[in-house]
């Protein structure tokens, strides 16, 4: 017996890294899976490789490895209309909707005066946006079944802040105003809302020339450079970490929690 037998959870950016890990922990826990991924070429600005097709496909045998089944699809959390109509697909194949995982995001390391108009626009669309076209095409199906839970995925950014990343700080606060926001109005049909804030993860998000962005921008002020750091040795979370959190929030075992903020960034916000 899972956890989430029965339950089915909705999923952005699931191709790889943490929203991968939250597929098949979550289809390990005994949920099914609908997700979508742009898995295509991300925003010009952005320094990392794109997730692919293939990555999309890769989930799909990992989440059946663990005896689960998924509906996943490529397409944009920025198209709600497009969103509707996946989760609607998957609700049609699995036969309802309990979990709700906004987790699609892109980080780009900018100085405060190397954003441009682009780059901001980008990073809001996605990060904000994106997050409430995520509920928007979910919680009607969640009202459906009498309940359920809504995690946003935000960041350490979002507790404290990531210097060098005016738009993605701005963008990973707002999930906590959002989430308290939906859980306050949503808690009348007992869907409770919650955020996620990691800290660092070791995922593709850190490939192409990410590593080199950070230390260019690091260099304009390196006295804040060091926000990042841990109490613990570990620097970065596994993807599979942050997931054990995302699993909780998932099951009948947070029922009585809401609006609530969680870090799972090994003391970073604190340091």
């Amino acid at each position: 017996m899972g956890r989430l037998d029965d339950k089915v959870a909705f999923i952005t950016g699931v191709a790889r890294g943490q929203g991968r890990a939250h597929a098949v922990r979550l289809a390990r826990e005994g949920a099914r899976i609908i997700g979508i991924d742009l898995a295509g070429p991300l925003p010009g600005a952005v320094p990392y490789d794109s997730a692919t097709p293939a990555d999309l496909e890769e989930t799909r045998h990992l989440v059946k490895a663990e005896g689960g089944e998924a509906h996943l699809v490529q397409g944009d959390v920025r198209d709600l209309d497009a969103m509707k109509a996946v989760v609607q697909e998957g609700v049609a194949q699995f036969g309802g909707l309990d979990v709700i995982v906004a987790n699609a995001g892109i980080c780009i390391p900018e100085t405060w005066n190397e954003i441009t108009p682009t780059s901001f626009a980008d990073v809001l669309d996605i990060n904000v946006t994106g997050v409430w076209n995520t509920v928007m095409a979910g919680a009607d199906h969640l009202i459906a079944r009498g309940g359920g839970s809504i995690i946003l995925i935000s960041s350490a950014a979002g507790v404290k802040m990531q210097p060098f990343m005016v738009h993605y700080t701005t963008s990973k606060h707002a999930l906590v105003g959002m989430a308290r926001a939906f859980a306050a109005e949503l808690g009348n049909h007992d869907i409770r809302v919650n955020t996620v804030h990691p800290g660092g993860v070791a995922t593709p998000m850190g490939s192409g020339s990410m590593q080199q962005r950070l230390e260019e921008t690091a260099a304009s002020n390196p006295r804040l450079a060091q926000m990042g750091m841990t109490f613990l040795n570990q620097f970065a979370a596994e993807p599979e970490e942050i997931s054990h959190m995302v699993a909780f929030l998932a099951s009948d075992e947070s029922k009585f929690i809401t609006a609530s903020r969680f870090s799972v960034d090994g003391g970073t916000t604190v340091f």
